[in-house]
């Protein structure tokens, strides 16, 4: 029991750290308000995500819905994500009037349609918290609030270590090369949604 505990921990260690759409938009927030403020992006991701988790488990347990909805999903994500994109584009200065607002709703929305995020507890997460809560009442629930919570430590320091650059990153000439880099990242994402959707679709 004790190797699926570690297991769903390093899950979330992992997780965290992956290049997607809510890190670069911690990243771009550490840079336009500091640490401090992307804690709310971070606060935000960590409760949505925790819903799609429950709500996962709660839905495979009780109707059949089957991964092309989910990759289906992924479309209205990418839409999102070039949404975004093109705002972040735009920054050239750390200016109030060119900051990227990122709003309840849009952080909401970007998850929620993130297809691949769905797939992702479906098929990896779920099933083995299902299997660890058949081994212990309630372990499914220990299980997605250990990958949780190793998601937490992960993000938040990556987040820390990003802000201790902020300084070096923050100059002049630095910033619309860096903005363009986050708004190509945010267009990669959704590109990639798109094509592992499409592919799913027609294999």
């Amino acid at each position: 029991m004790m190797h699926e505990l570690i297991i769903a921990l390093m899950l979330g260690l992992i997780g965290g750290v992956i290049p997607g759409p809510v890190i670069t938009a911690v990243f771009t927030e550490i840079l336009q308000s500091g640490f401090s403020k992307s804690l709310r992006i971070i606060l935000i991701a960590l409760v949505t995500e925790t819903l799609v988790a429950i709500i996962s488990l709660l839905v495979l347990e009780s109707l059949d819905f089957n991964e092309a909805f989910f990759r289906g999903l992924s479309f209205a994500g990418a839409v999102i994500l070039i949404w975004i994109a093109t705002s972040i584009w735009k920054v050239r200065t750390l200016d109030s009037g060119e900051r990227v607002q990122f709003g309840l709703w849009k952080i909401v929305v970007m998850i929620l349609s993130n297809g691949i995020l769905w797939t992702y507890w479906i098929t990896i997460c779920i099933p083995k918290a299902i299997l660890l809560g058949e081994r212990l009442q309630l372990g499914q629930y220990l299980f997605m609030g250990l990958v949780q919570l190793g998601w937490l430590i992960s993000t938040m320091m990556a987040a820390f270590l990003f802000s201790r650059f902020r300084k070096l990153l923050s100059r002049p000439r630095v910033i619309p090369i860096l903005f363009k880099l986050f708004a190509l990242a945010f267009a990669y994402f959704a590109i990639d949604m798109i094509i592992k959707s499409i592919r799913y679709f027609t294999q």
